[in-house]
């Protein structure tokens, strides 16, 4: 077998020469006996490349849930990729493009990401998007950047409706900016803003709709956010849009959301794509990429990346933002399958999950001892308490081939639950049959 080894002896004697050490062994002289291996590795013989792809495929069926039907959310959802989107998303001059800093020989990409921010803004009813982020969690960490050094205020009021793991990975963040947050408890399913207390925020922080499924008064938020001088800051589901008004049209700053919805499966979890929006007064604090339209030098339409002499560039101390990057594939996605939707198709969309919604929860508590918690109105996603716990329900339906939900972890506004969630890809058929099972699963 050929050897792929990097560095030949020759090499490795230099480097310990340089270190002034006499093998290899002694670079790890500190690290404790105790840690190290013991033993070896217990790794399988060596494969040829299809029996890897023979096994990858083995342990992705295995693991994927593929066989099960899915009424799980909780920030992934199980919607319809059209074969369109995989046919243009997937042509190579996509796959393999590289970042745009040369927009002689980038037009095609710096176009639909242009397009894709034209598409995030009239979704998020604001002025100006980005090239997209990581994913829906980053964005919003960039959108508290971004109200903190727009007001030079430090604290944020941050609703207990955003998700769970959302407002980890802002706490994470929140160590090393200083940030000081105010979490606010939900009451019956919406924010209860009267208990964030008498401090003067940066911002408001708000998810429409919550994890809870439940939709919030975006227009109420933002009124109080303008009052107290801070920014209002909604984390939205692209899906909303198709029956919703837009945040920015009820007083939103900036919007920011996951766009996993819309051209990208689940994928265990990523990679996903993060939308950000704003309004026209923040645009030199917009982070990451923006996508402009120009002109050549002969008149014709053109793209370039724009304002990217910005803070992250030139004044990196004082920067709102240090992302320089995007997710280009997973954001073409997204544009393709929104633009294939159109304005028609996007509300059909969202009207099919809602009536699938209302459906499944209307048939859900009407078994015994399964109660909602929270009455407020839901789109897409609803939370069930019951009188089992969740993750033994969540066992139980996997046995009877369907993808439960999410187990909701109690919290000072809920006891333990489960959020169910229904796309327009589940059927009457599957949703009368998941009732049936869910009946037996919490018995």
């Amino acid at each position: 077998m050929p050897d792929f080894t990097p560095h030949t002896d020759d090499e490795i004697a230099e480097m310990l020469a340089a270190c002034g050490l006499s093998d290899i062994d002694e670079l790890f002289d500190a690290v404790p006996e105790a840690l190290r291996l013991a033993g070896g590795l217990d790794m399988p013989d060596v494969m040829s490349e299809p029996d890897v792809m023979v096994e990858m495929n083995r342990l992705a069926a295995a693991n994927s849930g593929a066989n099960l039907i899915c009424f799980a959310g909780g920030g992934a959802y199980d919607h319809e990729v059209p074969a369109v989107v995989r046919r243009l998303g997937f042509r190579s001059e996509f796959v393999t493009a590289y970042t745009p800093y040369q927009p002689e020989v980038a037009q095609g990409v710096l176009q639909m990401l242009f397009e894709y921010q034209t598409l995030v803004a009239r979704l998020a009813g604001l002025a100006v998007a980005n090239a997209s982020l990581y994913d829906g969690a980053s964005a919003l960490v960039e959108a508290a950047n971004l109200a903190v050094a727009a007001q030079r205020r430090s604290v944020l009021w941050v609703s207990e409706g955003i998700h769970p793991t959302w407002r980890e990975v802002l706490r994470t963040f929140a160590k090393g900016t200083g940030h000081e947050i105010v979490e606010v408890p939900l009451r019956n399913g919406v924010t209860d803003w009267l208990a964030a207390g008498d401090s003067e925020p940066a911002a408001l922080m708000l998810a429409q709709p919550n994890h809870l499924g439940c939709l919030e008064d975006v227009g109420a938020a933002a009124d109080l956010a303008h009052s107290k001088g801070g920014l209002c800051v909604v984390a939205a589901d692209p899906v909303s849009a198709g029956l919703l008004r837009s945040p920015g049209d009820l007083g939103a700053d900036v919007v920011v959301g996951e766009g996993q919805t819309f051209g990208t499966p689940m994928s265990f979890g990523g990679p996903y794509v993060g939308l950000f929006a704003t309004t026209l007064e923040q645009v030199r604090r917009l982070p990451g990429r923006l996508v402009g339209e120009t002109v050549d030098t002969e008149g014709r339409r053109a793209y370039v990346t724009t304002l990217r002499a910005r803070e992250q560039d030139i004044r990196r101390e004082k920067a709102s933002s240090n992302v320089c990057t995007n997710q280009t594939l997973i954001a073409v996605a997204f544009a393709i399958q929104l633009s294939w939707l159109g304005t028609h198709g996007l509300r059909e969309m969202a009207l099919r999950c809602a009536r699938g919604t209302r459906y499944a929860r209307e048939a859900l508590v009407a078994i015994d001892g399964v109660e909602l918690l929270a009455s407020a109105p839901t789109l897409r996603e609803f939370a069930l308490a019951l009188p089992v716990a969740p993750a033994t329900v969540i066992d139980r339906l996997a046995e009877e081939g369907f993808l439960a939900g999410v187990a909701l972890p109690e919290a000072r506004h809920h006891g333990p639950g489960l959020a169910v969630a229904v796309t327009e890809r589940r059927t009457r058929a599957e949703i009368d049959a998941f009732a049936a099972a869910f009946e037996k699963a919490v018995a």
